[in-house]
């Protein structure tokens, strides 16, 4: 494989062109709210916010956006941690023509989770999921790593999305961790007459 390729993904439609395990499928299909479920699988769900900035996009996600070559985006990272262990290192990307009034919290997040503002505004059109394996020299497992402080040299499962806003575009690509499929649902209480 060429040095080069590590650096870039091949997204695709259909998950099973990624070949994830069983466990690994249930996470990337998910057709809610990530966030959501993490908060399901946990006591504790903390979003860890890395930076939000302005930055340089990937060359894979510029053309996704609308934008005719790589240029500079807003963009957020975070860790999605559920007691306390990381299990999802999300990267967002906003054209930076993109308005207030296209992403009006965007900017405004901190440390909440864009899912929960994404998936509760009717305003917001949500595109199809698209799914990668992605290698230890992609820059996106480069920056997990470097948040994580050293990771294992492995393939990692991404997903992307598109979602739209009046005429704003945003990309949201959730890498997920190994650790993810350790996760079980918490129990449901039920009434107990």
């Amino acid at each position: 494989m060429r040095p080069g390729s590590l650096r870039q993904a091949r997204w695709h439609r259909h998950v099973n062109a990624v070949a994830p395990t069983d466990a690994m499928r249930a996470w990337l299909t998910e057709g809610g709210s990530l966030t959501a479920r993490l908060m399901r699988h946990s006591a504790a769900f903390r979003v860890q916010k890395l930076h939000q900035r302005s930055a340089l996009c990937l060359s894979d996600e510029a053309q996704k956006i609308g934008m005719a070559r790589p240029g500079r985006v807003w963009e957020r990272e975070v860790l999605l941690r559920c007691d306390g262990e990381p299990v999802v290192f999300a990267h967002t990307v906003v054209p930076l023509s993109a308005s207030a009034s296209d992403w009006p919290l965007f900017g405004h997040l901190g440390e909440r989770s864009l899912g929960s503002t994404l998936f509760y505004d009717p305003l917001v059109r949500r595109g199809e999921l698209e799914f990668a394996r992605l290698r230890a020299g992609h820059p996106l497992v480069q920056r997990a790593h470097a948040a994580l402080g050293g990771a294992e040299d492995t393939i990692y499962y991404a997903r992307r999305c598109l979602y739209r806003r009046h005429q704003g575009t945003l990309l949201v690509t959730e890498v997920f961790l190994p650790s993810v499929i350790n996760l079980i649902a918490a129990p449901t209480l039920k009434n107990v007459k």
